[in-house]
């Protein structure tokens, strides 16, 4: 809450309402001072200084790969081993001189380095050629440096070794459920709630996506859309998120907020994808009528009831409506007709109305990312609307042209229903 940006806003509307004559100025004085101090940031030394030390590392290894089959195997696995001590004393100096940055910075190192003295020990020793195995190793040696040192370098090290390991797994067993990464990403939420952090609740975010997207892409269900599937793994993610952000903690507000913003944005995504893919532009369905796994709609239900949770506690009409748009997006998937020569108006009806909840849930809740998410909802709904391949682009007007009225009849309606302000 107390960021930078806050900070500056507050100062002006302290400075604004003391001239006003509305705050006194020793009240403006003991809020003052009533704030923690800012954290110190990144100023331009320290820019120049984490450009050096890459450009030192990068030659560094330049070097190495340039005389590496004349370096001798045990010299190999020194210099590597010499390289994470190195990085480890520098972010401990730098930890204990309050150079936040740079420390992170020298554990992020550390765990690439340590990842390439997997692949080394592997090359030398002839080892099964399990580089899923590795990459796993990996995740938990730069999710130990996390825990150890606190670095959002390493948590994003051990996130994208993780993420690798999760579709290796998939693509080698289409079949089986990767379940192991949940309780791996689970860990990572964990750490992200215990420190607070934006940073680190966003590569968690992220880190979830390719997990969907390979289970969706590689699971071989009768007629299973990947669409479909993504659509309840964004359903469940935004629900979760809602519900999360509205648990009584500071800490807990952070991180379902960013994680509610990265399902909305999902979301939209999907809704999307969805009118694309089920009209010939991009074919990916291989049976009729689209059959989705009993786990993936339970994930689905849960978004929903997750965010009808969220609303129940946090009494806001916005997070309502991203329930109900989370619904519609979910319904949309068995609205599509089974016949090659039908319309799925229904299901485009369904998915403009989600859309549209959702840019009303934005702005009744006053979050903006979740705003643009509906927006480009809307946007890419109606392009592929009109641009698909098949069916008539004269009904296909024509229904836009219904929609719009619709939608202005509701506008209307709208702003009979809610309070006028001022200006």
């Amino acid at each position: 809450m107390f960021d930078k940006t806050y900070r500056q806003r507050l100062e002006a509307d302290l400075a604004r309402w003391e001239a006003d004559g509305v705050l006194a100025p020793a009240a403006a004085a003991s809020i003052r001072n009533a704030l923690p101090p800012l954290p110190a940031g990144i100023n331009i030394a320290m820019v120049v200084a984490i450009v050096g030390g890459l450009l030192i590392a990068a030659a560094f290894l330049a070097f190495v790969a340039a005389h590496w089959t004349e370096i001798a195997r045990l010299m190999r696995f020194a210099i590597l081993l010499a390289g994470m001590v190195v990085t480890g004393v520098l972010g401990a100096w730098f930890a204990t001189t309050g150079r936040n940055v740079l420390a992170d910075l020298c554990a992020s190192i550390g765990a690439i380095i340590f990842g390439a003295g997997i692949a080394l020990v592997g090359q030398m020793y002839h080892l099964g050629e399990d580089f899923a195995g590795g990459m796993l190793l990996w995740s938990v040696g730069a999710f130990a440096a996390a825990v150890l040192t606190g670095s959002r370098g390493a948590l994003a090290v051990g996130l994208v070794s993780a993420g690798i390991w999760t579709c290796m797994r998939t693509y080698d067993a289409p079949d089986v459920l990767h379940l192991p990464f949940v309780a791996v990403w689970l860990i990572a939420a964990g750490l992200a709630f215990a420190w607070n952090s934006r940073v680190a609740a966003h590569l968690v975010a992220l880190a979830l996506l390719p997990w969907w997207i390979a289970t969706s892409l590689r699971f071989e269900f009768d007629g299973a859309q990947p669409s479909f599937l993504l659509a309840n793994g964004a359903a469940l993610l935004f629900g979760a998120g809602l519900a999360i952000a509205a648990a009584p903690s500071p800490r807990a507000l952070r991180l379902g907020s960013v994680l509610s913003i990265y399902g909305a944005f999902a979301l939209a995504g999907v809704a999307a994808l969805e009118v694309t893919t089920v009209d010939d532009l991009v074919r990916l369905r291989t049976a009729t009528a689209p059959a989705q796994p009993l786990w993936a709609i339970l994930c689905g239900a849960a978004g929903v009831m997750l965010a009808l949770v969220s609303a129940a506690l946090t009494r806001r009409t916005g997070e309502v409506l991203a329930a109900c748009a989370i619904a519609l997006v979910l319904v949309a998937a068995p609205l599509w007709p089974a016949e090659a020569a039908g319309e799925p108006w229904f299901a485009y009806a369904a998915l403009l109305c989600a859309m549209l909840c959702l840019v009303v849930s934005g702005m009744l809740d006053e979050v903006r990312p979740r705003l643009i998410a509906g927006w480009l909802g809307i946007a890419a709904i109606i392009a592929g609307i009109t641009w698909a391949v098949k069916g008539s682009l004269l009904r296909r007007s024509a229904f836009l042209a219904a929609a719009g009225v619709v939608a202005v009849v509701f506008a209307t309606a709208l702003g009979r229903a809610l309070p006028r302000t001022e200006p």
